[in-house]
């Protein structure tokens, strides 16, 4: 177990961070991603906790004498909450949770407030609440106390809590009814907008990333936009399409500023986000925006390609654009250029830039140029072939 204090002076919810490592390759030692969670939700992480096991306890996740460790750290340090780094079924956290006497989440509950806190359009509140919605219909089984209240009577089946538990998963699916139905409104309303895009013959360029890599800031330097960006997690969700001129192609091109995406994104919000990810699947590129001066960016393109699969946008062409560049120690620069990535043993186009400096920009809109003017060349019939078609007319 490796337990470690976090000083923080903030008035917020303090809470505690758990991670168990099950022996997978991407285990958060230092929980650093799940205190960037936190805090990005307005909590105040107090302490974390870490402990190794092969498997989950089916009860308590950790294991009764984990529990009663979490229990006394909690008063030890004031937590009024307790935050996983994994997930947690629904009967896990409804067990920690009356072990605990304290509310307990998970990292996916994490990830649902922070898009809900996030979500500035009428779509992206409509794609966070559907998640939110589906995530609490599979945890309503005496989670509640005022579930206790409603008791059968002679004659009636269930124990206590059955009418209220009915009634609440009944209001929650309606809700979903509701929510899908005002989605797939807006879905078609994108399409529209979609497709006259591809009337105009655009040519579509999306940037994806891992949260918090500089999409935001790049996509504003490339096309002189006012686009939200900050130096935190899922700063923005709602999509944003500008239209960026390349002098050389003679043309504009659609760029759109994608969702970031995160490990162990919830498949709930993949879903929900169905409609905004689409810009990512109908894209002619794609422009993988990779935070350089993480030393997991390795991990973090593995993971953007898990997305990437997962709603079928992985056989669309990439370039890799490392940014942050000027946030990089001088040391590590060499190895970071020196260093390669290829995906299916092609090797990606790649590209070092810094978007808050603006440096490194005028290499991507050139290597945006070539490509424009390559598709340009392979959408045009051979020479000829109209005055041979006119003559056969």
């Amino acid at each position: 177990m490796t337990l470690q204090q976090v000083n923080n002076d903030k008035k917020s919810t303090p809470v505690i961070l758990i991670g168990v490592d099950f022996g997978f390759p991407h285990f958060d030692s230092e929980l650093e991603e799940l205190g960037m969670l936190a805090e990005t939700a307005g909590l105040r992480p107090v302490a974390r906790l870490t402990c190794k096991r092969k498997v989950p306890d089916a009860a308590l996740f950790v294991g009764s004498g984990k529990a009663d460790e979490i229990r006394l750290l909690a008063q030890t340090f004031g937590a009024q909450e307790v935050l996983f780094d994994q997930a947690l079924s629904p009967a896990q956290q409804r067990n920690l949770e009356r072990h605990l006497q304290m509310p307990v989440n998970d990292r996916t509950l994490l990830i649902l407030e922070i898009f809900g806190q996030r979500a500035r359009s009428h779509e992206g509140k409509l794609q966070v609440e559907l998640a939110r919605l589906q995530y609490l219909s599979t945890r309503l089984v005496r989670r509640w106390s005022h579930l206790e209240r409603q008791r059968g009577g002679i004659g009636t089946r269930g124990g206590p809590g059955e009418t209220q538990i009915e009634l609440d998963r009944r209001m929650i699916n309606d809700a979903i009814k509701r929510t899908k139905d005002r989605l797939s409104k807006v879905k078609k309303q994108r399409a529209t907008q979609r497709r006259q895009r591809e009337r105009r013959d655009t040519f579509n360029v999306s940037l994806v990333g891992y949260t918090n890599a500089g999409k935001s800031t790049l996509f504003n330097a490339l096309v002189k936009a006012r686009a939200y960006a900050a130096d935190q997690l899922f700063a923005t969700l709602d999509t944003t399409t500008r239209q960026m001129y390349l002098e050389g192609a003679g043309a504009s091109v659609s760029l759109s500023d994608t969702v970031g995406f995160i490990r162990d994104l919830p498949h709930g919000l993949v879903s929900a986000f169905e409609a905004t990810l689409q810009e990512a699947v109908d894209a002619d590129l794609l422009l993988h925006v990779v935070d350089a001066s993480n030393e997991g960016w390795r991990e973090q393109i593995q993971q953007v390609q898990k997305v990437l699969r997962e709603i079928g946008a992985d056989g669309i062409d990439q370039v890799l654009i490392f940014n942050k560049l000027d946030a990089i120690e001088a040391e590590r620069q060499p190895l970071l250029l020196a260093d390669t990535f290829e995906m299916d043993g092609v090797q990606i186009p790649r590209f070092y830039v810094s978007a808050g400096k603006g440096l490194g920009l005028d290499a991507v809109r050139a290597h945006l140029t070539q490509v424009v003017l390559q598709s340009n060349e392979r959408a045009m019939p051979p020479q000829g072939e109209d005055e041979l078609r006119g003559l056969q007319l």
